[in-house]
């Protein structure tokens, strides 16, 4: 509990648990409303492909803006859409305006608003509370979106019976004047880029980048997308399963994802003790085992007295599994990246989810729902095998704060910033006994230049002198280079460098070169 110790997180979670609170009450505002407007199945379904296809689509340019960008204006930005879109429904139900169509499309406004807001509000996680209490701020997050999921909807149907639809509408919206006052408030540093802001395509061209150059981010997404898939079956056939073999009604539903809730509520107290005996690797894979228990016990005990408490034990194994795996991915990431990167995390997150509820869907209606929650906790224990084999997580965190890894820039012409692409040589000299320990050194340092803007990078020995190695590597813009050498450089990166120098001959280092791709400068 000691992230709520800081102020701003404190009040932001408050403010958070109002708003999700009412952004579930709403989804089932929604849904009903559009059977009153005559909507049939199909159209009631589309209400939540509404609020959920506009994350899919817009969350990773939403996570390069929330890095080109003041997140703080951002987020204020996002919420102010989310504002005026729940208030015109509110609005326009109010009067009888409302239509199927201008349903959907404000909703899916709404959508957009949190596609814009995710990134960003992951992002600043670190700002709040630092890095080292990431895993419980996760936690407290995670804890505060699964009450809210048990608690809205019942919410959202008591005020339908008293009042009608648009009353759950207006909840939403006066939620979001609380976090927009927040943030408002929030006395956020300004963002310092001596290189002005990128563009929106490059900058998720450099994310997409940096995430295939990341091994640990990346095991974090195997580790997300072995989980979630076969997780969904549970949030996918909850609902069938309460109809029909469970028999019980709205209420009894309402009882279902209220146990979830208690089960996240749990986890926020007693899963960080755990973390920190066992480790994040092995509290995922022990989260997971316990979630497939329950998830097991619910589908095929055909009892609600067996079911209320698994449910208990899965919204634990839940938080824990997806608290681990988001500050994982949040303590590893600078902070040049942060939103972006995220918004992939949020992608393999959502499209897990999206498609295991179509597949869980159609095998159980192909093979029956005993076959459904079979197949999916086979599939969750073999996720269990090949993450703690392939996909460990965990280790010494890096040292991801901004650092200066080169010097200054020695060149005697300026060059257009949209010129290039820039071939960038060092020549490093290495004793051969020396040889393999530097070769080795050199692997992250290649890795280092690829995630921070390198298209191509290489190592080559100079066969007529043998002492001589030259490292290369090319990067698309000249723009794009000044931001590799100024802005995206780590400590952890630092690091690796001056183990590589270590190892050369002589104290000067490697002497480096930059050339440019066709470039013939323009006399006056």
């Amino acid at each position: 509990m000691q992230p709520l110790r800081s102020r701003t997180f404190r009040w932001l979670w408050i403010a958070q648990f109002v708003s999700n609170t009412g952004t579930w009450a709403q989804t089932v505002g929604a849904q009903w409303l559009m059977g009153d407007l005559g909507g049939g199945p199909l159209l009631v379904a589309l209400v939540q492909t509404a609020t959920s296809l506009p994350i899919f689509l817009l969350v990773l340019p939403a996570g390069a803006l929330g890095d080109i960008l003041d997140r703080r204006r951002l987020l204020l930005t996002a919420q102010g859409v989310m504002l005026l879109a729940t208030g015109a429904l509110a609005l326009l139900t109010a009067v009888d305006a409302m239509t199927p169509g201008l349903l959907l499309a404000l909703v899916g406004l709404v959508g957009a608003g949190q596609a814009l807001a995710v990134p960003s509000f992951q992002a600043i996680q670190p700002e709040l509370v630092g890095r080292a209490l990431l895993p419980e701020a996760a936690l407290l997050n995670g804890a505060n979106f699964n009450v809210a999921r048990a608690l809205g909807p019942a919410l959202g149907g008591a005020l339908i019976a008293a009042v009608g639809p648009a009353a759950t509408f207006g909840l939403n919206a006066v939620s979001f004047v609380g976090v927009l006052a927040v943030v408002t408030l929030w006395r956020r540093p300004p963002d310092q880029r001596a290189l002005g802001a990128e563009h929106v395509r490059s900058a998720l061209v450099a994310g997409a980048r940096y995430v295939a150059s990341a091994p640990r981010f990346k095991r974090v997404l195997g580790r997300s997308a072995l989980f979630v898939l076969p997780a969904s079956a549970l949030w996918a056939l909850l609902p069938v399963l309460a109809r029909g073999p469970l028999g019980l009604g709205s209420g009894g539903y309402g009882l279902l994802l209220t146990s979830v809730g208690v089960g996240a509520i749990l986890g926020a107290f007693v899963l960080p003790g755990i973390r920190r005996r066992i480790g994040p690797s092995r509290l995922v894979a022990a989260a997971t085992l316990g979630y497939t228990f329950a998830l097991l016990v619910v589908g095929l005990s055909g009892s609600v007295a067996a079911a209320v408490p698994a449910l208990v034990i899965a919204g634990l194994g839940w938080i824990g599994v997806l608290s681990t795996l988001n500050a994982s991915a949040q303590q590893i990431l600078p902070d040049w990246t942060r939103a972006r990167s995220l918004a992939f995390y949020t992608l393999v997150f959502m499209g897990g989810q999206a498609l295991g509820s179509v597949v869980w869907g159609i095998v159980a209606a192909r093979f029956g729902l005993d076959a459904a929650w079979i197949v999916a906790g086979a599939m969750l224990l073999a996720g269990v095998v090949l993450g703690l084999w392939r996909l460990p997580l965990g280790g010494t965190l890096p040292d991801v704060e901004r650092a200066r890894v080169w010097g200054d820039l020695e060149v005697a012409t300026d060059a257009p910033s949209d010129s290039g692409p820039v071939l960038v040589t060092g020549e490093w000299r290495v004793a051969a006994a020396d040889r393999e320990a530097f070769l080795a050194a050199m692997e992250p340092v290649g890795r280092a230049r690829r995630r921070t803007g390198a298209q191509r990078w290489g190592l080559f020995q100079d066969l007529a002198d043998p002492e001589l190695y030259v490292e290369t590597f090319t990067v698309a813009t000249w723009q794009e280079y000044l931001r590799q050498h100024h802005e995206r450089g780590t400590a952890g990166d630092l690091q690796h460098e001056e183990r590589a120098r270590a190892l050369t001959i002589g104290e000067e280092g490697p002497r480096v070169r930059h050339l440019l791709h066709g470039y013939i400068r323009k006399t006056p």
